[in-house]
């Protein structure tokens, strides 16, 4: 990143790690939208990043900066080894994931459930600062289970700054450990927003962005006048990436870029790209299927990709005329 395009400065707006989802083609799609937002990999655990395929859990596109990885695990030694091999992958920054509550998560003791071992979580960020080169960031809940966010939250962030974190992005929900889905942890538990204003209030000299619920971009500027540091936004971004990301960087003082054509058109490079390498058309497009949102043509769109982009050997003719579907509707409407 150059001087003049500071990462920190990209928190204030950011798009959510979320499993399946925000892998490298995902990202390289979102970038197109937005140059200033951080967009973040999905979760890799620790122990996947010693012993797996490095280049393919690790390995992303220059043009995806400012990009973060995200890491779980709770073992400080196997987080530090995670950090010391994703350093040469050149990521702006590490983020430790203490807000997760799949039972996948849980019983390998992290994710959320770590909301309970604060200490832990310190001893963990602690490593990883030895090893890492660039920021390293928590992504943490208000609380879990019959924890009380009032005390739990402003007594996690006491002690994980004190380990060194400067920054925290928190989702404002708690999460339930039982009794919940991991779905159901997306969207039952009250969300307390002001109990996020206070913590920035409590700790002005840590960044602390939010999370939760958000699915615009007037409501990520109401936060940040209320004096938080960013928003992250995951779902709405996801299904609805136009309205969340073309415009974004006005957030900046930029003007828009692309448009949404204009994003469908300067996929086609990277698509056949893909395409050649022997990659499947449908990793790239099941992410595509929410670009024309709202607009005319978006159900053929959606249509077209769905039933034709994982046949075998389909290829950028099913694009073409995924895009066909909207061009003209766009043009009759």
């Amino acid at each position: 990143m150059s001087e003049s395009f500071p990462v920190q400065s990209a928190h204030r707006l950011s798009v959510a790690p979320m499993m399946d989802w925000t892998d490298r083609n995902c990202r390289f799609f979102h970038r197109l939208m937005t140059r200033r937002a951080m967009l973040y990999t999905e979760m890799v655990t620790a122990p996947a990043v010693i012993h797996g395929p490095k280049d393919r859990l690790l390995g992303y596109s220059d043009a995806e900066h400012p990009v973060a990885l995200q890491l779980g695990g709770s073992d400080p030694a196997e987080l530090r080894r995670a950090v010391e091999l994703a350093a040469p992958y050149g990521y702006d920054e590490i983020n430790l994931n203490v807000g997760c509550p799949s039972d996948r998560v849980q019983s390998g003791c992290f994710g959320a459930v770590l909301m309970e071992r604060p200490q832990l979580v310190a001893d963990c960020v602690a490593a990883m600062m030895e090893a890492a080169t660039v920021p390293v960031t928590v992504k943490c809940r208000i609380g879990v289970d019959e924890q009380d966010p009032e005390t739990a939250l402003p007594d996690f962030l006491t002690r994980v700054s004190a380990a060194g974190v400067t920054h925290f992005v928190i989702h404002a929900r708690k999460a339930w450990l039982k009794g919940l889905s991991p779905k159901e942890n997306r969207e039952i538990p009250p969300l307390d927003y002001d109990l996020v204003k206070r913590m920035k209030a409590e700790f002005p000299q840590v960044t602390i962005c939010i999370n939760g619920g958000f699915t615009g971009l007037d409501q990520v500027r109401d936060m940040l006048a209320a004096g938080l540091d960013g928003v992250m936004i995951g779902r709405a971004a996801y299904h609805d990436p136009a309205s969340v990301l073309i415009g974004a960087d006005g957030l900046w003082g930029d003007a828009p870029g692309l448009d949404v054509f204009e994003v469908a058109e300067a996929m086609k490079s990277y698509i056949a790209d893909h395409l050649s390498q022997g990659g499947r058309l449908h990793q790239i497009t099941r992410h595509m299927l929410g670009l024309f949102h709202g607009r005319p043509g978006a159900r053929g769109w959606r249509r077209v990709l769905s039933e034709g982009a994982s046949g075998p050997g389909a290829g950028l003719d099913v694009y073409n005329a995924a895009l066909t579907e909207v061009t003209r509707a766009a043009q009759a409407a």
